[in-house]
């Protein structure tokens, strides 16, 4: 059984909850969000606390009943706190530019590359190497950040790149000459 599964997930005061089958709708300050889960488990308003149970004895229903609370609980801290996710680009004449909604991105590549920013993300750009997604769905602002990192992650050597602001990157000695 899952020890996350087990913990009710608690609504704050500005938050509400509506379950209906299994598609819960969970309304706050920042906005509303819906998600629908796998028939394997159970939600249930109770208390002003959303609590999941797998639907049967089976492996599957107890593998989804704690991915469906990590879920809940990441849908109620989103539409009360919001999600940021802070990129950081380095390298001599890298540079990003937000064009309305696109993200518009020059990494020493002969073409510059443009992505595309989802319904409900908001992306800012500070001294045109500092990128800051916000929005109150976790997988969509974690999407983004990777799909950014992945057109050019920093290489050990120089250290130029796109990364995550915190992410460690181990740097590798260069090329000795004798």
């Amino acid at each position: 059984m899952s020890r996350i599964g087990k913990l009710p997930v608690v609504l704050p005061s500005k938050v509400t909850a509506d379950v209906k089958g299994n598609t819960v709708v969970v309304k706050g300050p920042k906005g509303t969000l819906t998600n629908s889960f796998s028939n394997a488990v159970i939600i249930a308003l109770e208390d002003s606390a959303l609590k999941v149970k797998p639907a049967d004895d089976s492996r599957h229903a107890k593998a989804m009943y704690g991915t469906a609370r990590s879920i809940l609980a990441g849908m109620v801290k989103g539409v009360e706190k919001g999600y940021s996710k802070q990129l950081e680009i380095s390298g001599t004449g890298f540079r990003a530019t937000v064009k309305g909604k696109i993200l518009d991105l020059a990494l020493g590549y002969s073409h510059p590359v443009n992505q595309l920013i989802p319904d409900g993300i908001v992306v800012t750009v500070t001294d045109n190497t500092k990128i800051n997604i916000d929005g109150i769905d976790k997988q969509k602002v974690g999407q983004l950040a990777a799909a950014i990192k992945s057109y050019y992650p920093v290489e050990p050597y120089k250290a130029k790149g796109v990364r995550i602001v915190g992410e460690y990157v181990r740097r590798k000695e260069g090329k000795k000459t004798a």
